[in-house]
């Protein structure tokens, strides 16, 4: 879960350094990455297409939902700034955590609550200044908020298909259906979708898609909603380093106390997971069986 925190958000960066439309560069986020993960998959025995009968529909959605989340998250991370795209983006911290105790039909534990209030706290002061909305800015926030909204719609459509399928065999099938959107979508906005620096495509495909999102999908059969909702939070904390280090965007005080409060999140909702109300809401306690 940690790393595909840290690949996930190296996404922002790239994007921003590609010579390409923003929907075009997740069209080749996807388009690099997804025979990787099919041979990946095969190379491991796995059968990606004999495996998901019955499944194909929830994983089509799926790979619609997260086309439009990459269409919506890259036209925001063109027009706000890195920190906002960033925080913004991962509103899903706080809805598929929701979505996981409607589905169990249960109240958080009180360890469990704290949790959520330490690690909202946190992230609202953690880019204290300059991931504060602003006019100059509100088209490329409201475009990245609405995308958090689709990640949590795919988190809970993956979740359901990690319940019978292996990590890889529903990560390169979902993959393989964000792409087609993806590319109507570029070129019916005329974006430039050729490519002259192949680099920042290639490394957002690897970092983000094959690293970040692989390990994204592996944690979603192993981990509740709580965990991973509040570990999203360590998106912010990595956007907010690289701005520090790449732009000089210096942390105040604020942002290092909000990051201790993810921190304590953390420890919180791990140290709450040992117990039964914990395992209800697993979408799979253990790994799944590929058929």
């Amino acid at each position: 879960m940690v790393v595909a925190n840290v690949a996930l958000a190296s996404g922002a960066l790239f994007v921003r350094l590609t010579d390409v439309g923003p929907v075009a560069a997740g069209f080749w986020r996807l388009a690099i990455a997804t025979p990787l993960l099919f041979a990946f998959a095969a190379s491991i025995g796995d059968r990606p297409v004999q495996s998901s009968r019955g499944l194909w529909g929830v994983l089509a959605i799926a790979g619609v939902a997260f086309a439009a989340d990459l269409a919506s998250w890259h036209l925001g991370i063109v027009r706000t700034t890195l920190a906002n795209a960033t925080l913004l983006g991962n509103s899903a911290t706080l809805l598929f955590p929701i979505y996981g105790f409607i589905a169990a039909r249960m109240w958080p534990s009180r360890l469990q609550g704290l949790a959520l209030v330490l690690a909202t706290v946190g992230g609202a002061l953690l880019l204290g200044r300059s991931a504060s909305l602003s006019p100059q800015h509100l088209v490329g926030d409201l475009f990245c908020l609405f995308a958090g909204l689709l990640y949590a719609i795919y988190f809970v459509l993956m979740a359901r298909a990690r319940e019978r399928l292996a990590p890889m065999p529903a990560l390169a099938l979902s993959s393989l259906a964000t792409i087609p959107p993806l590319l109507i979508l570029a070129l019916a906005l005329d974006e430039q979708v050729m490519p002259g620096d192949w680099w920042p495509l290639i490394a957002l495909a690897v970092i983000s898609q094959l690293i970040g999102q692989g390990c994204m999908i592996y944690a979603l059969g192993h981990l509740t909603p709580l965990v991973i909702g509040i570990a999203l939070l360590i998106q912010p904390v990595v956007g907010a380093a690289f701005g520090w280090a790449l732009f000089d965007e210096r942390l105040a005080a604020a942002d290092l106390f909000g990051a201790a409060l993810v921190a304590a999140a953390l420890v919180l909702v791990r140290q709450s997971g040992a117990g039964e109300r914990a395992r209800a809401l697993a979408p799979n306690a253990g790994e799944p069986k590929s058929t």
